[in-house]
């Protein structure tokens, strides 16, 4: 069973909203696998879990003028973390951070590697994931002729530990472009869409969006854009409840959406 949760929309939208980290939930099963104690993994979450992206989500698709469908992760990215490659094509892996994540945040050991554990978290949980993915996809290109994802994120004021590329400006929207599947038109329209939500940079301090990997760098009818919002623009750091900086992000969300 996929812990991907599909939320249909428009049969005449080709837009896929799709919310990968905003999940804390972890199935005993899979927490009995984790080293951390009770409070320690409070905390871990606090940190990697991009708290209130469903929340953004889901309103924004409510307010624009042609419902969006939604594919959001049921479960914690310390299950797995499907926005990463599941092999050794992911950089993060350096860190203990690949599509199954071994130390935390900070550097410390989350669960012991392990090659047969590893291969289990993703045969039940990544792969049904991406296929959930893929499958979406796949109905917006047949029903509309092209789908468009859009990545929602978000991330903490100050870079954590593990960050490879932590040395960059930290703007309050963060648009992440693929050569591939990112046209010029959709940072731009993005842009646009959130000009009032402070200041706005590509690639920084995180690159690239999320493609299914049927269509990755072969399939340019697949448009991506990854949005990382920087968190302290609308909740308070590191986990704590929405402020007003939500309703405007809410809008611009919307506005990028309708202009798609």
């Amino acid at each position: 069973m996929s812990a991907a949760r599909v939320v249909p929309g428009a049969p005449h939208s080709p837009v896929v909203l799709h919310v990968p980290h905003g999940s804390r939930h972890i199935p005993a099963a899979v927490r009995a696998a984790i080293v951390l104690t009770d409070a320690e993994l409070a905390a871990e979450l606090d940190r990697m879990t991009d708290t209130g992206t469903d929340l953004l989500a889901h309103r924004a698709a409510r307010r624009a003028a042609v419902t969006p469908w939604i594919v959001e992760n049921t479960l914690s990215r310390l299950v797995i973390d499907p926005e990463r490659f599941p092999d050794e094509r992911e950089e993060m892996r350096a860190v203990g951070m690949g599509a199954v994540y071994t130390r935390t945040s900070r550097g410390a050991p989350l669960r012991h590697p392990a090659a047969a554990a590893e291969k289990a978290l993703l045969d039940k949980y990544f792969q049904p994931y991406a296929d959930t993915v893929a499958r979406v996809v796949d109905e917006r290109l047949a029903a509309t002729g092209a789908a468009i994802v859009l990545d929602v994120h978000s991330y903490p004021r100050l870079p954590l530990p593990y960050e490879l590329h932590a040395d960059g400006p930290r703007p309050a929207v963060c648009l992440g472009t693929d050569a591939t599947h990112t046209p010029d038109s959709l940072p731009a329209t993005a842009r646009a869409a959130f000009a009032a939500c402070g200041e706005l940079a590509l690639n920084t301090p995180f690159a690239g969006c999320y493609v299914p990997l049927r269509h990755y760098g072969s399939n340019p009818a697949v448009a991506a854009l990854m949005i990382e919002i920087r968190r302290d623009v609308y909740l308070t750091e590191p986990a704590g409840p929405p402020t007003a900086g939500l309703d405007g992000l809410v809008a611009a969300l919307a506005r990028l959406i309708d202009g798609c």
